[in-house]
């Protein structure tokens, strides 16, 4: 009778319950990282947008010392 619980399956056995327990720490690291960079773009859109308004921020300004002056 052959030993199925040798060295080399030992070995295999081993490996195979560290991939049990590496996928799903990978898994989650991944989804982690895809939640940081959706964030990331929502904060980045903000800045967009005020930067986009700035503009007429200034417009406004310009307008109100336009009219104090007069």
């Amino acid at each position: 009778m052959k030993k199925i619980f040798g060295p080399v399956g030992i070995i295999v056995i081993i490996l195979v319950i560290l991939a049990l327990l590496f996928i799903p720490k990978y898994n989650s690291l991944v989804t982690a990282e895809e939640s940081v960079d959706s964030k990331w773009a929502q904060v980045e859109n903000q800045l967009q947008r005020r930067y986009d308004l700035i503009p007429n921020l200034v417009e406004s300004v310009k307008g109100y010392v336009t009219m104090r002056k007069k």
